[in-house]
């Protein structure tokens, strides 16, 4: 008789990928690159699982295309950069979170948070 392997439910997960734009001008690619750094949600049955989903999203998101100079432009995923079991601490609209260490936080709050019109959705 055959043990029956029990069927985990998925969990929700929260991946940091970055991706570069390698511009080719000629054949020199540059050293500068400019990057996206891009948090995609899923669900996976573990750990293990949700680092696989993670890279397979990244490496179907690349791609090229002329850019209007005629130069080459590969959009290329690099890597998960990280990975966040979402749990049951976590809201349903909940995709990402950190926790750090800051000093005196509420009291320089105008130091460490942007004026809102340079918040990238505010932004022209």
């Amino acid at each position: 008789m055959s043990a029956i392997e029990p069927t985990l439910p998925p969990l929700r997960y929260s991946a940091k990928l970055l991706f570069q734009f390698r511009v080719m001008i000629g054949a020199d690619p540059g050293i500068m690159r400019t990057c996206e750094e891009r948090i995609v949600v899923f669900h996976a049955t573990g750990p293990r699982k949700a680092l696989a989903e993670a890279k397979r999203r990244g490496r179907k998101a690349r791609m090229d295309y002329p850019n209007s100079d005629g130069n080459r432009v590969f959009f290329e995923f690099v890597g998960v950069m990280d990975l966040l079991e979402l749990g049951p601490e976590c809201d349903e609209d909940e995709v990402w979170y950190d926790i750090v260490v800051r000093k005196q936080p509420m009291e320089r709050a105008a130091q460490l948070l942007p004026e809102e019109s340079k918040l990238s959705a505010l932004r022209p």
